[in-house]
């Protein structure tokens, strides 16, 4: 039977590239997209089995509802690949209370949600991948003071993510946070027209890392962190 791979986020750029590696190594497929976004044709044409939601993540219930759907189906989640998140510029100043809860709603919620059933799920059998994706300025304060609400939001998922380890460990449930640096897509291009592009990380390369972990191989692994930044 095929190992089955739920990915959040699988319509954005780095989505689609997971959702490719992941369906193009045989796994079977269910993604959630955002509730009213339209997919074109060729993503419909490369990937006519993967099953699709409309899920807003960042709504606890919806989150629950779309995971248990999914255990009911087909009984078990092997990989969970996290992809769900929102960037906003702002240093302490512009960071007040709606700029705080709207990233930790969109960076950290999002995966919470999703992440909380699945990980029960994963321990009952015995083995499975958690993906969350990290930022650097979550890592390196300097970075982080012109993103407060941003860095914070993420920096969540590395707390969340060391927790996990420490309880799934025993049970084969492994929980990664895979940290790009800048990852080359057409809005960051567009936001950096000045920037070195080759020195970015593409989608693609950030796919085959997150397949790498998930892989037989990559169960092994046992660093909760992993980064990911070419030469940016």
């Amino acid at each position: 039977m095929s190992k089955l791979a739920l990915i959040t986020g699988g319509a954005g750029n780095l989505g689609r590239a997971v959702v490719k590696k992941f369906y193009e190594s045989g796994y079977r497929i269910v993604m959630s997209q955002e509730p009213g976004q339209k997919l074109d044709k060729a993503f419909l044409n490369d990937f006519p089995e993967v099953e699709r939601h409309e899920v807003d993540v960042t709504h606890e219930n919806d989150a629950e509802r779309f995971v248990h759907h999914t255990i009911k189906t087909y009984e078990r989640i092997d990989s969970a690949v996290l992809l769900v998140g929102g960037f906003a510029m702002g240093g302490i100043d512009d960071t007040n209370e709606d700029a705080l809860d709207k990233m930790i709603r969109l960076n950290f919620k999002s995966a919470y949600f999703i992440a909380r059933p699945i990980f029960k799920q994963m321990l009952l059998q015995e083995s499975g991948n958690l993906i969350f994706i990290g930022a650097r300025p979550a890592l390196e304060p300097k970075a982080g003071r012109l993103t407060v609400a941003y860095a914070l939001s993420k920096s969540l998922l590395f707390r969340l993510a060391e927790m996990l380890n420490a309880e799934g460990q025993a049970k084969n449930v492994n929980s990664t946070v895979i940290v790009p640096s800048v990852i080359d897509t057409p809005i960051n291009r567009a936001s950096m027209p000045t920037a070195d592009f080759a020195t970015w990380i593409k989608p693609e390369d950030l796919a085959e890392t997150i397949y790498f972990v998930c892989s037989d191989t990559g169960m092994k692994w046992r660093e909760t962190v992993l980064k990911v930044y070419n030469r940016a």
